[in-house]
């Protein structure tokens, strides 16, 4: 069983598989930066100083702690029950930098990738029953037809 789970593991797919799911986690974090700490804050000052983390409508009032709540992480201390918005927001703007990078990136190895070309032909087709045959071949192999010179 252990040498199955091991010939398993190494193979090249699993491991290009692992490679990719680390780098694309540590890829996540600095996108998760990128747009919570660089983008989002310019963002909120030009729309009046807007902090999209404590964006958040209190759909049922906490039971620790009496509204109003000025933060999110207040609300979600007393107990409320919160529509948190703008986390969402700032999650599809980190999708959507996320989701255009992989794009070119799919894009950029497709354009390198060498490109299949036609070998030369070595078939072609029976007059009579449209089967492949090779080119030299005088009598079709599929229906027996005497092909001569033709094709």
């Amino acid at each position: 069983m252990f040498k199955g789970f091991r010939d398993f593991i190494m193979r090249g797919n699993v491991l290009d598989l692992a490679v990719a799911v680390i780098i694309g986690a540590a890829f996540t974090k600095i996108v998760n930066s990128l747009v919570e700490d660089i983008i989002m804050p310019p963002i909120g000052l030009v729309l009046g100083k807007v902090d999209f983390s404590n964006l958040f409508l209190v759909l049922r009032d906490g039971t620790k702690v009496a509204p109003p709540y000025s933060t999110l992480a207040e609300a979600k201390a007393a107990g409320a029950v919160t529509f948190s918005y703008g986390l969402f927001m700032t999650s599809v703007v980190t999708f959507l930098i996320v989701a255009f990078v992989v794009y070119m990136i799919v894009r950029s190895v497709t354009k390198l990738a060498p490109k299949k070309t036609d070998g030369p032909a070595t078939t072609k087709d029976c007059p009579y029953c449209l089967s492949k045959i090779p080119l030299g071949a005088k009598k079709c192999g599929f229906c027996t037809s005497d092909l001569g010179g033709r094709v």
